[in-house]
């Protein structure tokens, strides 16, 4: 595993405001930061040197989407998504929990994971927090995101607890990424 940092360099003396960057294989990212959404691969209406030039650092990319087609091992042979999409630079991957949650007819959700209808061709998928993480450092991803559930609304506070507890168990990697992160931001 590679060492994910985010350092702090400055903090506001009237909140707790901060900004910073994020140390990534593929660059560094300032925050606060804009970006862009490639779902499948591609920001939509821009090239890479387009997004670079308005000053993105990083890209967002669907992990839920990207497993599906071109699959996580297309890409991981391609040499990873950024030179899948000949983007040079930070990805972060979502995972798809609102491609999941929009799926509700077909879904069934366990503390294993989530069994769905794929939306392309109605075949039955299994995604659980470990094919999550898999898929995600497949793809190349420099931050990655757990596996969560969006919840419909309204949930109970107890179906809300639940589904939080699910998002937690077996993402002992974010879990330690978070655990850093709040250690920063506690400082």
């Amino acid at each position: 595993m590679y060492n994910l940092k985010f350092e702090i360099t400055n903090k506001s003396s009237k909140s707790r405001a901060r900004v910073g960057i994020i140390h990534t294989p593929h660059g560094d990212v300032e925050t606060p930061m804009f970006m862009p959404v490639g779902t499948l691969a591609t920001v939509k209406f821009l090239s890479p040197e387009e997004i670079k030039a308005i000053g993105s650092q990083v890209i967002l990319a669907n992990t839920y989407h990207l497993w599906l087609r071109p699959t996580a091992e297309i890409i991981e042979k391609a040499g990873g998504v950024q030179k899948f999409m000949n983007f040079n630079g930070p990805m972060l991957t979502d995972i798809g929990g609102f491609q999941v949650f929009s799926l509700s007819d077909s879904r069934k959700i366990t503390d294993e994971g989530v069994t769905f209808k794929s939306h392309i061709d109605g075949s039955k998928l299994f995604m659980s927090p470990e094919i999550s993480i898999q898929t995600q450092n497949k793809i190349g991803a420099d931050i990655i995101m757990s596996f969560d559930e969006c919840i419909p609304y309204p949930a109970t506070y107890d179906y809300s607890q639940k589904s939080v507890a699910r998002t937690l168990n077996g993402q002992v990697v974010v879990k330690l990424l978070i655990i850093e992160m709040i250690k920063l931001y506690l400082e």
